[in-house]
């Protein structure tokens, strides 16, 4: 015994019992240098036993296993570096998938990506740290840690969706890499509850009267709506003059008021003229849809909550460009947005040509939502919903547009 006793490493011993090692993972560690004798049984006891007769006293009582008692790790159960990454990395982790696959309501006011994303990879890199640093990286403290965290994301995100379900009404929202693509330029669409507003169809805008892609494409918005009910609060105006495509004629939406019976218009426009302003929202359904699937990008429009317009123009304003504010607001006295408000509602001329086909399609996608199958179920639209018929064109045009949709 008294050459393995030299041969062992006692300030090791003395640094592994400090962290808190038991006598078997101490005399496991190849740096310790103790080999127990074949008669000597267990070697962490034998280690035990040597080093307690080296310093010219038995075994403790204390160090004797308890039968039934756990050997508690009093080093890894403080909250050191390791431990509290072993517990923030999984409740983020789980906080992140419930809020990538359901955006509404547990990713409404943090958005999966990207915010929870980059708190996910700050807490990873607090974990990688800790791990570098540690010289015993797993245990059961450390696994049972893991396992409440896991448990502890599953409740935190589930109160975050029931108070956004229960206390204000949010809807249930997958992810935007469900939704599908649909025939029409930039249009998707999704399985999503439909999005009602006292039984009539929502359609919803976002957009800003300073930007040129929301002005271009609010003229199919205003056309849709004409046809649907009668419009009043408009007023005609200009995007700002000192971004792209500056002054694009537009209808401005914001003080819009549709009377329908099949259709209520809900929008957001931020009208305050200043660059860059994006405007609010005034209810859980209009938070939810601009969070999940805007891309924190205007335009934005959404029919009946299963049809949404994002991510890209409705409408390019060059393709508005003749009447802009500098090419008809000059001594000649003409006013563009007043001439494309006009064309649009006679069905004629340049600016109307413009704007048609996503105009046809709106109309195609709120009468699909009203529950038109085909070119007799938008004659009955034509017919009984519309303030006047639709033109023949107009009839012709949405009923090819509703047979693609998908």
């Amino acid at each position: 015994m008294g050459s393995v006793d030299r041969m062992v490493d006692w300030d090791r011993v003395e640094q592994l019992r400090s962290k808190g090692w038991d006598w078997d993972e101490i005399a496991e560690d190849p740096k310790v240098g103790f080999t127990a004798d074949a008669a000597s049984g267990d070697p962490g006891r034998a280690l035990r036993i040597l080093y307690h007769r080296r310093r010219g006293k038995g075994p403790k009582k204390d160090d004797e296993p308890k039968k039934g008692l756990k050997n508690v790790d009093t080093a890894e159960s403080r909250w050191g570096l390791l431990r509290l990454g072993y517990l923030l990395v999984p409740v983020v982790a789980v906080w992140f998938a419930i809020a990538y696959v359901a955006p509404s309501p547990v990713g409404l006011i943090l958005p999966a990506i990207p915010y929870i994303l980059l708190i996910l990879a700050g807490v990873t890199l607090l974990l990688i740290y800790a791990l570098l640093r540690a010289e015993k990286r797993w245990s059961k403290v450390y696994r049972t840690t893991v396992i409440g965290a896991i448990v502890l994301g599953l409740v935190f995100t589930g109160v975050v969706g029931l108070t956004g379900s229960l206390l204000f009404g949010c809807p249930y929202l997958p992810p935007s890499s469900s939704l599908s693509a649909q025939p029409a330029p930039g249009w998707t669409a999704g399985t999503m509850t439909p999005w009602h507003d006292g039984g009539k169809v929502v359609m919803f805008f976002y957009g800003a009267s300073w930007c040129p892609y929301c002005s271009a494409g609010s003229w199919t918005i205003w056309k849709a709506l004409q046809e649907y009910g009668g419009t009043s609060g408009n007023a005609t105006g200009y995007s700002s003059l000192s971004d792209v495509y500056s002054g694009t004629p537009e209808m401005i939406l914001a003080n819009v008021q549709l009377s329908s019976s099949n259709v209520s218009f809900q929008v957001s426009e931020d009208t305050s003229g200043v660059d860059g302003n994006f405007p609010g929202t005034s209810n859980c359904y209009q938070a939810a849809y601009v969070s999940a699937y805007s891309g924190s990008a205007i335009p934005f429009l959404v029919v009946n909550g299963q049809f949404l317009h994002a991510g890209t123009p409705i409408i390019n304003p060059a393709t508005l460009g003749a009447y802009n504010y500098a090419n008809t607001s000059g001594s000649s006295g003409a006013n563009g947005a007043g001439m494309v408000a006009h064309q649009v509602s006679a069905e004629s001329g340049s600016g109307w040509a413009a704007v048609s086909t996503q105009a046809y399609w709106i109309m195609a996608y709120i009468a699909k939502a009203c529950g038109a199958t085909n070119a007799q179920g938008v004659l009955w639209l034509s017919s009984h919903v519309a303030p006047r018929p639709w033109t023949s064109s107009t009839q012709l045009a949405v009923s090819n547009d509703l047979a693609q949709i998908t």
